[in-house]
């Protein structure tokens, strides 16, 4: 059960409401995440801003969900693993797939780089070595990349911390069990 108050378009604030309205209009409904983001239209626009912003990003669709269900899986966020599940089979990630990326097993060579990558930027807190830096650029992935992955990191530890703060209701279909 969530520890912040859900909150339901008919009680939020008119920021809120606002963003709510776009969002039914894009996704057809408010999912909850983002009523428990609603508690602050700051949050949640920080959120969706960012998401805008990383919809421009070199890094694929593919590969930018390649990182949030890395990060999911490593974060044990039960929410993200889920909605990244359906995210990510809209970007091309099948269930094997899905399911190699979290067991940092995939036969794609680029995608490994990315999960790799992104466990190394994780492991050392952003402390990565010059060889794991140069494995990244071997892959194929530039200084762009190594930015805008940066950013997708970020992203995702805000949306997997938030939601083992607030407990947050899966509505979602559940990732496939590894």
């Amino acid at each position: 059960m969530p520890r912040l108050k859900k909150v339901e378009k008919e009680i939020a604030d008119a920021k809120v409401q606002e963003i709510y309205t776009t969002l039914e209009g894009k996704m057809g409904k408010v999912i909850n995440i983002f009523k428990g983001m609603g508690n602050s239209s700051v949050g949640l626009n920080t959120y969706l801003a960012m998401g805008a912003n990383l919809a421009q990003a070199k890094l694929t669709a593919k590969e930018r969900e390649t990182i949030a269900l890395t990060l999911a899986e490593y974060n044990e966020c039960q929410y993200c693993l889920a909605a990244h599940t359906a995210i990510g089979a809209g970007a091309g990630i099948d269930e094997e797939t899905n399911k190699a990326i979290r067991q940092r097993k995939v036969t794609d060579p680029k995608l490994q780089a990315i999960v790799d990558w992104t466990i190394a930027v994780l492991d050392t807190k952003g402390y990565v070595s010059n060889e794991q830096i140069s494995a990244f650029k071997n892959a194929g992935y530039g200084d762009e990349e190594i930015v805008e992955s940066v950013a997708v990191i970020a992203q995702n530890i805000f949306t997997n911390y938030f939601n083992h703060i607030n407990d947050t209701e899966v509505d979602f279909p559940a990732a496939p069990e590894l």
